[in-house]
């Protein structure tokens, strides 16, 4: 694939996937670092959000875990927790994954993940459904 179709592609991702977040996270790149806004649009837009196997809700519950667990990313975790919703995932289904974390990252990552998915929903207007055997 050449370099103007993986930007051109990646750049319909990116849009479809993140909407008006995700361009605003390229713009304030362009000031400062054109090269790495390009590269972003690239390769995990270009290339990696392209890939069969996995459908975008897949993608997008594994980025907000991935992010979740590094624990220190919450705005990009709140980027992708909005994209996960664009492309169909359920509040509910957000907040499985961050508790899911818990497990594997430890209770401070995901108590920041729940706290960014919580913003997010008071953002959008949206409540999970609770559960739980409590």
């Amino acid at each position: 694939m050449s370099a103007s179709t993986r930007y051109t592609e990646g750049l319909a991702k990116l849009q479809q996937i993140d909407g008006e977040a995700g361009r605003k996270v390229i713009d304030s790149l362009q000031v400062i670092a054109p090269d790495l806004a390009r590269y972003v649009i690239e390769f995990p837009f270009g290339d990696i959000y392209q890939r069969p196997g996995l459908d975008l809700p897949q993608r997008e519950l594994a980025t907000v875990a991935a992010l979740t667990a590094l624990g220190h990313c919450q705005p990009q975790l709140a980027v992708h927790i909005h994209g996960a919703m664009n492309v169909g995932c359920t509040p509910q289904q957000v907040v499985e994954v961050i508790i899911q974390m818990a497990v594997y990252a430890g209770f401070p990552a995901a108590l920041n993940g729940m706290m960014t998915a919580k913003a997010v929903f008071d953002e959008r207007g949206v409540l999970p459904h609770a559960s739980g055997d409590s």
